[in-house]
């Protein structure tokens, strides 16, 4: 999900793992919005030719490899026309390849393909001597037909403006700002209903006959996990090797999803809190519902007056990011809350900064609008506005600290006309799937992962008793063992609680 404003504020519910924003600037330095088709034969107009359809791969970026695939617009009307949609592929070298492994970081819209042009930190030697790393934007993500709603100039008003009303006054305004949000939306997008992640899975298989795989290899971690989902109900078939880390539990409702996640943040506050009363540096008190007071009292300082660029929302937003890694993310933030404090706002800024995309130039993705866009296809909420305030309540008394600011998340959806999202139904997949899921995980909380253990139901779940978003690559080697035999060796996980 995205961010706090009032046009996605579900922004914790399944954000992109912590790798992406440690490479996403580097690479989208390096990466164009240039489509890779050098020349394609006509377009397809039957489904079987989508799918009968070569890539043509170019040498990209020294190690990498680039091409554009052909998927439809709409797959219940092929002559609605045809979507580009940007591959990556870091291929291996080694003739005895296993197939390619298709990655997604999340979002929703989170680049696949900037995922994939990290394969050297996401995985071991091993793992890439053995499969070809593939990552797609999918649609409306990235290079892939963007969705595009917001200027710059926008996005920076949208991320900083108020996404906790607290009277009929302010409540007013996030009613008009989030129906201008969908109306830029279906102003400047063409086909804006086709842009589900249940059509983004139905892409992704046939990518996976482009690159000559009879079974799907996939990593799919946080919002990923729910494209894994589908994609399995879809061809269940033909799912090979996947792992799904840091889950999403789709069986349960806007309202549950929502409370879970913000729960789970206050939850991952709680031992952050925890953790810092042991260190020297610790900028905070040592009584958890205390210092939930003393940063509900920066906030609400910086509701009446924002320092510099710094508001409210922006604050919350930071805070949120470190908290999805314990490792770096929990020092900056102790750095961060103590110059705050100081009236310094610059550490808490260049943590939502991250978080966003935003840099000196400008905004580098276009989560914001995407994932805005596609979780309203994916998840729309049938509650009214008049039931949001009710529950708002609930939010606020059992999460007090990131409660107020999600209770609305479903409300840009209320402008927003879409079809009956896709019901997900208990499914047996050819292969076992592996569930990853990290019981301190603040944005896709543990009780998902077993939740969607109980769905897809031959699946393995792997308990990681730890904090932060997502296990695998966290130098768990309970967890990343475990899953590097069941890629290399198509081994089934045995150990399922690691620590």
């Amino acid at each position: 999900m995205q961010t706090f404003s009032t046009e996605s504020l579900k922004v914790f519910r399944t954000r992109a793992s912590k790798i992406t924003v440690a490479v996403t600037v580097f690479a989208l330095a390096l990466f164009s919005t240039v489509s890779y088709i050098q020349s394609r034969p006509e377009i397809p107009t039957t489904l079987a030719a989508y799918y009968a359809q070569e890539l043509q791969w170019k040498s990209c970026f020294e190690n990498y490899q680039c091409t554009d695939l052909l998927v439809p617009i709409d797959y219940t009307e092929l002559k609605t026309g045809t979507f580009n949609i940007s591959v990556l592929k870091y291929p291996t070298t080694n003739k005895k390849k296993l197939g390619s492994l298709i990655v997604n970081p999340g979002g929703p819209g989170g680049s696949g393909v900037d995922y994939a042009y990290a394969a050297e930190y996401l995985f071991n030697p091993a793992i890439l001597e053995a499969y070809d790393i593939v990552g797609f934007d999918p649609r409306g993500v990235g290079r892939s037909e963007p969705i595009i709603c917001l200027n710059d100039k926008e996005l920076d008003a949208n991320y900083a403006s108020d996404s906790k009303p607290d009277n009929e006054q302010e409540f007013a305004q996030t009613l008009i700002e989030s129906k201008k949000f969908i109306q830029q939306c279906q102003e400047k997008n063409k086909y804006l209903t086709s842009f589900s992640t249940a059509n983004a899975a139905r892409d992704m298989d046939i990518l996976r006959q482009a690159v000559g795989d009879k079974q799907l290899n996939y990593m799919g971690k946080s919002y990923g996990t729910f494209l894994g989902t589908l994609y399995a109900q879809f061809f269940p078939e033909k799912v090979g090797r996947m792992v799904l880390d840091g889950a999403v539990d789709p069986s349960i409702s806007n309202f549950q999803q929502g409370l879970t996640q913000a729960v789970g943040f206050d939850k991952a506050f709680a031992a952050f809190v925890t953790d810092c009363a042991k260190r020297s540096d610790c900028p905070l008190t040592k009584d958890n519902a205390a210092a939930i007071d003393e940063m509900k009292k920066i906030l609400s300082q910086l509701e009446k007056k924002p320092n510099a660029r710094l508001s409210e929302s922006l604050a919350l937003l930071g805070t949120a990011s470190a908290l999805y890694d314990s490792a770096t993310g929990w020092p900056k933030l102790r750095v961060a809350v103590k110059a705050v404090k100081l009236g310094k706002a610059e550490r808490l800024l260049k943590l939502a900064d991250g978080y966003t995309g935003r840099t000196k130039d400008g905004y580098t993705t276009n989560e914001f609008d995407s994932g805005a866009i596609i979780d309203c296809l994916d998840f729309a909420d049938n509650r009214s506005v008049e039931q949001m305030k009710v529950d708002a309540k609930v939010f606020a008394k059992q999460a007090p600290l990131f409660g107020p600011y999600l209770a609305y998340s479903g409300l840009v959806c209320e402008y927003f006309e879409t079809a009956k999202a896709t019901e997900v139904i208990p499914t047996k997949t050819a292969n076992p799937i592996v569930i990853i899921g990290t019981t301190g995980d603040p944005a896709t909380p543990y009780e998902w992962a077993q939740g969607l253990n109980k769905i897809l139901t031959n699946s393995v779940l792997i308990s990681l008793t730890g904090d932060g978003h997502t296990g695998q690559g966290q130098g768990n080697e309970c967890v990343d063992g475990q899953v590097d035999d069941f890629y290399l060796e198509n081994k089934t996980p045995t150990r399922t609680t690691c620590s």
